[in-house]
């Protein structure tokens, strides 16, 4: 009998179609991480098979190489000399002095190095020894004067020794 009475009032009917929205709500916020790790997994995926691409180019790479393996030692134990250009004896004694300065020139290249790198200096260092000139002209000039004292000082002296 109550069911019978029962009428849907508008109230009741926007509450179920609020609760019908909410259960659909619902079920997408479940399946939608779902459909992003499915879209994550194809990313992955992707990645892993560029990888793999790299990695068979890299082995087709190191088989070529094993397969030619002979052929690189050969190459590795033959001496370079036969390769070089050979020098007329008559240059001989030129390439070993040409060697001997060579040898110099490295050793000496740091200390030339680093007069290169102290060129852009040399105005300022032209400047302190100007001024260190100036300095020991004027501690000369004081020198010859305290000469010239000692001088007269050992002159009265003398003189006072000899009274």
């Amino acid at each position: 009998t109550l069911d019978l009475t029962c009428r849907r009032s508008p109230c009741f009917v926007k509450f179920s179609e609020m609760e019908k929205m909410a259960n659909i709500q619902a079920e997408i916020n479940e399946v939608q991480p779902l459909l992003l790790l499915q879209d994550s997994f194809n990313f992955e995926f992707y990645f892993i098979g560029i990888k793999c691409d790299i990695l068979q180019d890299m082995n087709r790479h190191l088989e070529a190489v094993l397969k030619e393996k002979a052929a690189l030692r050969k190459r590795l134990i033959k001496s370079r000399y036969q390769e070089s250009l050979p020098i007329d004896v008559t240059f001989h004694k030129c390439m070993v002095e040409l060697l001997t300065e060579a040898v110099t020139f490295i050793e000496n290249l740091e200390s030339h190095l680093q007069t290169l790198r102290s060129i852009p200096q040399i105005p300022n260092i032209l400047k302190n020894m100007d001024a260190a000139l100036i300095k020991t002209e004027v501690l000369v000039m004081e020198l010859e004067e305290l000469i010239k004292h000692i001088l007269k000082w050992r002159e009265l002296q003398k003189e006072v020794y000899s009274d």
